[in-house]
């Protein structure tokens, strides 16, 4: 079970800031980018890509899986060195170090042991920081200065059996995340300024997945995966809305975080497949019902990437995938060298960036039709489960202790 685990926690996992903290096109400010939907929307891909990337600038920072948020010139990582959590701000175009806060947690311990570091990414939002450590312990800092503002641990000794990985979302002057074990947890909403408890909805505990955004007819949801369920959550009071069994068997996981596509959520895990559920009211309420399975391209650690009606992720075969999310069809598979699911897909715009742990930088074109590789590219000497951040005319690859800028130079 060690091995199968091995840095599981990145794939729940991905994130930035300016002196206005208003985030730009090209920032990356949480989990997944600006829209949490794995999509660097101000990137520009050159349109001739180099033999090698140029090394800008490379700082070690302690072990973890954690993505690192990138918003205008600053860079925010998240890590733990020294028997503690950090919370870094970097120069995002040096790598020097502008502040840092450190705290106290004991070593993780158990089947993931070999993962020490924090698995949750940063999320900047409205001047603030805020991180999740593998414990459960909430953060908020200035994101300016590096103050801490308020900090909570409402689930002490309480965390799903790998740590905690869910990454936290900002929205609506909240910080909502996902606490405690799979038996006994919540989806739980703090006030962003003061860190008091603004609601909590307790009917399920956390999986590895983290929650993102959906609107429905006027209608906000918070959509996420539980220990055993999709569910869509009102984030004003926590109220639940809809609920859609998704509970894993065996060694599988809800580790995937949501797809939202208008009035569809795309959901994904081994041993269930990859599904689409429409989301639509009946009377006074809302229900979720599946509109395809697609049981031969289902991810284990990572969350695919919706691009032209085309899905594309690593499955927990390790083999990388294209799916018709209109019909659930698998158009095409390629090799994607990966680890036991482990691995990202990131849309850069004009390309597809996969990386897995073996610190292979994989550039190819969305295809509808085959795998077409652009560029290949080593990023790393050590294990990469975080996510790279493609951002302000590079790419930040974090990995077992160090994060890179490698710019696109030849």
């Amino acid at each position: 079970m060690k091995r199968a685990y091995r840095g599981m926690v990145q794939v729940v996992t991905a994130l930035g800031i300016s002196v206005c903290f208003s985030a730009l096109a090209q920032d990356w400010p949480q989990w997944r980018g600006p829209n949490r939907d794995g999509k660097a929307a101000g990137f520009n891909a050159p349109k001739s890509w180099p033999k090698e990337l140029k090394q800008e600038w490379q700082t070690k920072v302690g072990s973890g899986d954690a993505s690192p948020a990138c918003v205008g010139d600053r860079l925010y990582v998240f890590s733990n060195e020294g028997g503690g959590e950090v919370i870094r701000c970097l120069d995002a175009k040096t790598g020097k170090e502008l502040w840092q806060n450190k705290y106290e947690v004991p070593a993780v311990s158990g089947p993931d042991s070999g993962h020490g570091g924090p698995r949750s990414s940063p999320a900047v939002a409205d001047g603030k920081v805020v991180t999740l450590g593998v414990n459960g312990t909430v953060s908020c800092l200035d994101a300016q200065s590096g103050k801490l503002l308020w900090r909570k641990n409402d689930f002490p000794d309480a965390w799903p059996k790998f740590h905690t990985a869910t990454s936290p979302l900002v929205t609506g002057g909240m910080c909502i995340t996902q606490l405690g074990k799979e038996s006994e947890g919540a989806v739980v909403a703090y006030d962003l300024n003061t860190g008091d408890q603004k609601w909590k909805w307790a009917d399920e505990g956390p999986g590895y997945a983290s929650p993102v955004l959906m609107t429905l007819n006027g209608t906000p949801m918070v959509v996420t995966l539980t220990s055993k369920s999709v569910v869509g959550i009102q984030p004003s009071d926590g109220k639940l809305l809809w609920k859609f069994a998704f509970a894993p068997q065996g060694m599988n996981y809800n580790a995937a975080t949501p797809i939202v596509d208008g009035d569809k959520v795309i959901v994904s895990g081994q041993g269930r497949g990859t599904k689409a559920l429409k989301v639509a009211k009946e009377g006074d309420a809302y229900a979720a019902k599946e509109l395809w399975s697609n049981t031969d391209a289902a991810v284990q650690f990572n969350t695919p990437v919706l691009v032209k009606g085309m899905l594309y992720g690593v499955s927990g075969k390790d083999v990388l995938f294209c799916i018709n999310a209109e019909e659930g069809k698998t158009v095409w598979t390629a090799p994607a060298a990966g680890k036991r699911g482990f691995g990202s897909v990131v849309d850069a715009g004009s390309v597809l960036m996969s990386l897995t742990p073996n610190s292979q930088l994989s550039v190819f074109a969305p295809s509808d039709k085959e795998f077409q590789q652009v560029a290949n590219y080593k990023v790393s000497d050590g294990e990469t489960y975080a996510s790279p951040v493609p951002a302000g005319g590079g790419i930040y690859v974090k990995d077992k202790d160090s994060i890179t800028l490698w710019k696109l130079e030849s």
